[in-house]
């Protein structure tokens, strides 16, 4: 996969699987996840090589790592910049677009060196809400 080449990460049957994955699975999973889901098509695969892939893809830029669950890092295969929406009834993670990064960075104090932001919305989602509302 061309993708992991161009951000420094040596392709393998493991790292595309795991790449793959998130490119094509938009709900922000786990390390756990992503390995239950792959070890049925790849029995060789390991819950340490999933790890180690999932830190070196963040490391070079290629994913997003996630502190939005207090439990365990979610994932992202999407590096533009955008927010997330926690639901904390369900735990289900929504991308909220965001229109100009700009901004956020804007309202940094002159002089300090962003390496990370995170943009969280929490609440509950259309489904629990309308549960709430019964």
């Amino acid at each position: 996969m061309r993708y992991l080449a161009e951000n420094g990460v040596k392709p393998s049957v493991q790292r595309v699987a795991v790449m793959e994955y998130l490119l094509t699975h938009k709900t922000h999973p786990t390390a756990d996840e992503i390995f239950s889901a792959l070890y049925p098509r790849i029995p060789t695969l390991s819950r340490t090589t999933v790890y180690n892939t999932l830190n070196r893809l963040a490391e070079q830029g290629a994913i997003l790592s996630l502190d939005i669950d207090r439990e365990k890092t979610r994932y992202d295969g999407d590096t533009f910049f955008h927010g997330h929406f926690l639901c904390r009834r369900c735990g289900k993670i929504e991308d909220i677009p965001v229109g100009n990064p700009g901004y956020v960075r804007e309202m940094v104090p002159a002089g300090t060196r962003v390496t990370d932001i995170q943009l969280l919305y929490k609440g509950l989602c259309a489904e629990c809400g309308k549960k709430n509302d019964n």
